[in-house]
């Protein structure tokens, strides 16, 4: 028989215990962190499921990087928005 593919969710998982002796040298704050962008990368594993072309690494590291995008452009937003209001 062949050998099954992970889904992406299993993959994702999989790295994540990848690096738990890493996660273990954090900081507390930093494992929070860690576990965060992890999260992160699995809002997107139908994305991965896709992105055949690329490592699925790759793609885990550019969900988390485009989280954390996201949040960047919400609380430029809101800094505008409260900008705005103090001047208007």
């Amino acid at each position: 028989m062949g050998r099954t593919i992970p889904s992406a969710n299993q993959y994702l998982i999989q790295e994540q215990e990848s690096f738990s002796r890493f996660r273990r040298a954090l900081r507390r704050s930093d494992q929070l962190a860690l576990d965060e962008l992890f999260a992160a990368a699995r809002k997107h594993a139908a994305a991965l499921s896709y992105a055949s072309h690329a490592l699925p690494f790759e793609v885990a590291l550019l969900s988390m990087l485009l989280e954390e995008h996201k949040e960047v452009m919400r609380l430029r937003q809101l800094i505008e928005a409260q900008s705005h209001q103090e001047n208007g």
